[in-house]
């Protein structure tokens, strides 16, 4: 790729083999996909800024001529990574016969009942994992990748977010034309993309509803450990009297902290065991399950007629209704299939799901039924009482390993839904250390780590493997799914440009399902249902106080930027000594005000001098190839330089690398030898990275509110995460940092 300031009229595309070459490997490997490539053709693009503006070279029509198709997977590769997908995507939903039915708390249950509530768990299973997420959701990829941030992400990429409420603040630059690479490119533009572009409150609420989204998947993520490990050793009370619930809790808290001190090693050191532990434990649920159709009840399947439903709430009537919710438990971690969807890919997911995972999960709450139908007092232990003597043991063992799998994948998802609200800007840096070389996905918090044991070991302790924990899982779930459904609607319309009829029809199912379940678990809020929204609000607070502060703190700097006489003039009168000077700023247009702070106290400059912004897209990854976009800017040694990163691109990176990147793309746009050599000159001469420590201080006449957020929250924020270049290697020696305070 070519970077040139040049006239419009002075563009020769050129096609640069070796970039060819990178981005052909990319698409083999499902990093990126035909339509991504096809979608960034085209010559020289103004991308803005001063100067010349900043500018890039694409690839040109021709590259549409010689590109490869993706690799079409045999059938054998496919159920090799079904297979391998039991281990990440499944622990969740898998199992879910844990405690599904335990968390039923009806006092009396008949046979009517029982059928009822398998006739609920079907459903459910059928209608929300399996046609809406399987068949509908997984479609949603942002090039492979899944999760609420991939509906965010593709929503960003084809409405134009510009609504100064945004509380995610969004810069537009004509280059992001190009990341439109999704769409059927209808001449006929749909009625709600115009609405979305008009309409800032509506672009606002689309974002809080992804910022609340994904701090419910924290809820979740702390959730997730505590149930499914204290259900698989609860099962350990039933050998022995004296064994106690204090017993089980303990054990329980034991195996937790193990789990989360081990997760400094990265998934990959135990991921090996994963899918054969998965692959054990649905053979055995589905055989135990239908060992015990044939033994106690095998005409069960007969719940499949809804109307057994209708017994169930007529007899039962507010009690049925108040248990209603409950069914949610049988879909945990169907979000998985979405979230975890990079890993794999949309054939194999299905394909596991429908092959291997729904009939035995189906079998298994089958079974669980037949039994309960004959022992109806068992409900409350329905799992471990329905197991056979023979195989408590082996079950007890293969269900620990298998919560502790199921454990794993929500606390790797939490994770990286950090890393992708960091990138997007909505969450403080925190520390992320990749775990592993091969798979730039598997990253470790130290920080969130410690959060998610600590809520984990207090919510285990607190509940004491009481039913109000699977209340408190099951209020997190659901949330999330109503959430889903909104998002995906949105995409259907806009993205997909599904007709208005089908999209309407599936909003009006899924959200009065989902909404009735809500409703429902409305009544479990003062029975633990809180606990999720606790953690909700914890990191909604830090998540939008965060926003909050940084949306002023650019408010205040694009208000107060130096104009270009004033920097002109300024540069001039400033004696410039040797080397490069790299300003970082999160401003991609203009001169920030703390550089007219910086040259008032230091009096001098670098004769090469680079401000630099790091830009994160909507998109999963940027090519190598355009990842600096850079600008000339007056006077002479002066420039800007944009490096764009996707929200899954890693981004650690030596300084010394990172200034070589930068001057190389610097000689792209240079005019002649002598500028060549002056960059070359400087660089051997050294580099500083200065670096604005602002501290925001909002004025008396704003609110008490307002205040209490800027000055305490967002400050107390600021000074204790990580800093905006962290990911950056830098030798303290070669670090300038400059304070200024801005009052708002």
């Amino acid at each position: 790729m070519e970077h040139r300031a040049a006239a419009p009229d002075d563009v020769i595309v050129q096609v640069n083999a070796a970039a060819v070459a990178a981005v052909d490997e990319r698409i083999s490997t499902g990093q990126i996909t035909e339509e991504e490539v096809i979608g960034i053709d085209g010559g020289k693009q103004q991308i803005g800024g001063g100067g010349g503006g900043l500018t890039r070279r694409t690839f040109s029509q021709s590259y549409k001529m010689r590109h490869r198709n993706p690799v079409e997977l045999t059938g054998w590769q496919l159920a090799l990574l079904g297979y391998q997908s039991l281990g990440v995507v499944y622990g969740d939903i898998g199992t879910s016969p844990l405690y599904t039915f335990s968390s039923f708390t009806l006092p009396d249950p008949g046979a009517d009942d029982v059928l009822g509530i398998l006739s609920l768990i079907l459903w459910t299973l059928t209608l929300v994992s399996l046609v809406k997420y399987v068949f509908i959701v997984l479609h949603a990829d942002d090039h492979g990748e899944g999760g609420t941030f991939a509906l965010y992400s593709l929503l960003r990429q084809h409405v134009n977010f510009s609504g100064k409420s945004m509380p995610v603040p969004v810069t537009r630059l004509a280059s992001d034309a190009n990341l439109k690479f999704h769409s059927k490119q209808s001449s006929l533009q749909p009625r709600m993309l115009k609405f979305l572009e008009g309409s800032p409150i509506a672009q606002a609420v689309i974002t809080y509803l992804v910022l609340v989204g994904t701090c419910m998947v924290m809820g979740d993520g702390a959730l997730t450990p505590s149930i499914s490990v204290l259900s698989a050793v609860q099962g350990i009370q039933s050998r022995s009297s004296s064994i106690k619930q204090g017993h089980v809790v303990l054990l329980c808290v034991v195996i937790l902290v193990i789990l989360f001190l081990f997760q400094q090693y990265g998934t990959s050191k135990v991921g090996f065991t994963f899918s054969p532990i998965m692959l054990v434990w649905f053979a055995l649920i589905a055989s135990i399950g239908l060992h015990n159709m044939i033994k106690y009840y095998p005409p069960v399947l007969k719940a499949i007629s809804p109307h057994y439903i209708y017994l169930f709430f007529a007899r039962n009537k507010r009690a049925g209704w108040e248990q209603f919710g409950t069914v949610v438990l049988c879909i945990t971690g169907k979000k998985s299939m979405f979230a975890d969807l990079g890993h794999f890919n949309k054939k194999s997911i299905q394909m596991a799901y429908s092959c291997l995972v729904y009939p035995a999960l189906i079998l298994a709450y089958a079974g669980q039924a037949a039994f309960l139908i004959k022992n109806p007092s068992k409900l409350s232990t329905t799992f471990y009482s329905s197991v056979p003597d023979p195989l408590f043991w082996p079950m007890f063992i293969v269900a620990t390993l298998a919560a502790i799998v199921a454990s794993q994948a929500l606390i790797s998802a939490s994770f990286s839904i950090i890393r992708q609200s960091i990138a997007l800007g909505c969450f403080p840096r925190v520390t992320m250390k990749h775990t592993s070389k091969k798979y730039e996905g598997r990253v470790y918090s130290p920080e969130i780590n410690y959060f998610l044991m600590i809520a984990c070991i207090l919510i285990t302790v607190g509940f004491k493997g009481g039913p109000e924990i699977g209340q408190a899982y099951g209020v997190a779930v659901i949330w999330v799914m109503l959430i889903t459904t909104h998002l995906i609607t949105v995409v259907m319309v806009i993205i997909w440009q599904t007709h208005s009829a089908i999209a309407g029809s599936f909003y009006i199912i899924y959200t009065a399902i989902e909404g009735l379940m809500t409703i429902s678990l409305l009544y479990k809020i003062a029975q633990g249902g809180w606990v999720p929204f606790a953690i909700t609000a914890f990191f909604l607070i830090i998540t939008l106080s965060w926003t909050y502060g940084r949306s002023k703190k650019n408010e205040y700097e694009a208000s107060n930027l130096m104009d270009r006489q004033e920097f002109i003039k300024t540069v001039n009168m400033s004696n410039r000594v040797p080397g490069i000077c790299i300003f970082c700023t999160d401003l991609m247009n203009g001169i920030p005000p703390i550089v007219r702070h910086y040259v008032q106290h230091m009096g001098c400059l670098r004769e090469l001098m680079v401000f630099v912004t790091v830009r994160h897209l909507p998109v999963t990854s940027v090519l190598p190839e355009e990842r600096f976009l850079v600008d000339r800017l007056e006077p002479f040694g002066v420039y800007r330089c944009i490096v764009q990163y996707g929200y899954m691109d890693t981004q650690n990176m030596e300084d010394d690398d990172y200034v070589l990147s930068i001057i190389a793309s610097l000689k792209e746009i240079a005019q002649s030898n002598d500028e060549t050599m002056i960059m070359d000159s400087a660089l051997a001469n050294g580099t500083t990275f200065v670096l604005g420590r602002v501290i925001l201080k909002m004025s008396s006449k704003q609110s008490c509110f307002k205040r209490f957020v800027v000055n305490n929250l967002y400050r107390f924020l600021q000074k204790n995460f990580r800093s905006n270049i962290s990911s950056l290697k830098i030798a303290p020696s070669k670090t300038l940092q400059i304070g200024m305070q801005y009052e708002i």
